[in-house]
Protein backbone atom coordinates (compact mmCIF):
# COMPACT_ATOMS: atom_id res chain seq x y z
CA UNK A 1 0.00 0.00 0.00
CA UNK A 2 1.39 3.23 -0.74
CA UNK A 3 0.98 6.31 2.00
CA UNK A 4 0.32 9.78 1.16
CA UNK A 5 0.84 12.78 3.46
CA UNK A 6 -1.55 15.26 4.41
CA UNK A 7 -1.12 18.19 6.66
CA UNK A 8 -3.22 19.37 8.57
CA UNK A 9 -4.09 22.66 10.40
CA UNK A 10 -4.77 23.64 14.15
CA UNK A 11 -4.95 25.24 16.96
CA UNK A 12 -1.64 25.02 19.20
CA UNK A 13 -3.95 24.06 22.02
CA UNK A 14 -5.80 21.18 20.28
CA UNK A 15 -2.19 20.23 18.59
CA UNK A 16 -0.98 20.07 22.45
CA UNK A 17 -4.16 17.85 23.25
CA UNK A 18 -3.75 15.36 20.21
CA UNK A 19 -0.22 14.93 21.89
CA UNK A 20 -1.49 14.28 25.47
CA UNK A 21 -3.39 11.69 23.40
CA UNK A 22 -1.09 10.06 21.53
CA UNK A 23 0.74 9.60 24.63
CA UNK A 24 -1.30 8.26 26.93
CA UNK A 25 -3.42 5.78 24.58
CA UNK A 26 0.15 4.24 23.47
CA UNK A 27 0.29 5.62 20.07
CA UNK A 28 3.61 5.56 18.21
CA UNK A 29 2.82 9.00 16.69
CA UNK A 30 0.57 11.62 15.69
CA UNK A 31 -0.15 9.66 12.37
CA UNK A 32 -0.96 6.68 13.77
CA UNK A 33 -3.62 8.45 16.19
CA UNK A 34 -5.34 10.27 13.19
CA UNK A 35 -4.99 7.45 10.92
CA UNK A 36 -7.21 5.31 13.80
CA UNK A 37 -9.64 8.42 13.95
CA UNK A 38 -10.10 7.63 10.10
CA UNK A 39 -10.36 4.47 10.24
CA UNK A 40 -13.02 4.68 12.95
CA UNK A 41 -14.95 7.39 11.02
CA UNK A 42 -14.92 5.42 7.93
CA UNK A 43 -16.46 2.31 9.53
CA UNK A 44 -19.21 4.16 11.37
CA UNK A 45 -20.07 5.80 7.94
CA UNK A 46 -20.14 2.22 6.89
CA UNK A 47 -22.17 0.86 9.73
CA UNK A 48 -24.53 3.39 9.03
CA UNK A 49 -24.92 2.78 5.10
CA UNK A 50 -25.80 -1.09 6.60
CA UNK A 51 -28.44 -0.18 8.86
CA UNK A 52 -30.13 2.13 5.99
CA UNK A 53 -30.02 -0.94 4.11
CA UNK A 54 -31.62 -3.91 6.64
CA UNK A 55 -34.05 -0.48 7.78
CA UNK A 56 -34.68 -0.26 3.87
CA UNK A 57 -35.41 -4.08 3.07
CA UNK A 58 -37.29 -4.34 6.49
CA UNK A 59 -39.78 -1.37 5.27
CA UNK A 60 -39.86 -2.57 1.57
CA UNK A 61 -42.63 -5.56 2.12
CA UNK A 62 -43.72 -8.48 3.66
CA UNK A 63 -40.97 -11.34 3.77
CA UNK A 64 -40.66 -14.13 0.83
CA UNK A 65 -39.09 -17.69 2.20
CA UNK A 66 -35.62 -17.97 -0.37
CA UNK A 67 -36.47 -20.81 -3.05
CA UNK A 68 -33.94 -22.75 -4.53
CA UNK A 69 -34.27 -20.66 -7.87
CA UNK A 70 -33.85 -17.58 -5.95
CA UNK A 71 -30.56 -19.02 -4.96
CA UNK A 72 -30.00 -20.05 -8.50
CA UNK A 73 -30.62 -16.39 -9.41
CA UNK A 74 -28.23 -15.02 -6.94
CA UNK A 75 -25.33 -17.25 -8.33
CA UNK A 76 -26.30 -16.16 -11.70
CA UNK A 77 -25.92 -13.03 -10.87
CA UNK A 78 -22.55 -13.18 -8.83
CA UNK A 79 -21.28 -15.20 -11.80
CA UNK A 80 -21.85 -12.41 -14.34
CA UNK A 81 -20.30 -10.03 -12.06
CA UNK A 82 -17.09 -11.77 -11.92
CA UNK A 83 -16.77 -12.00 -15.29
CA UNK A 84 -16.64 -8.47 -15.81
CA UNK A 85 -14.59 -7.57 -13.29
CA UNK A 86 -12.27 -10.25 -15.45
CA UNK A 87 -12.75 -8.15 -19.03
Amino acid sequence: MENTTVNISMPKSMKDDVDKVVEAEGYGNTSEFFRDLVRGRLNERTQRRLDELILEGLNSGPSTPLTQADFEEIRRRGMERIAKRKK
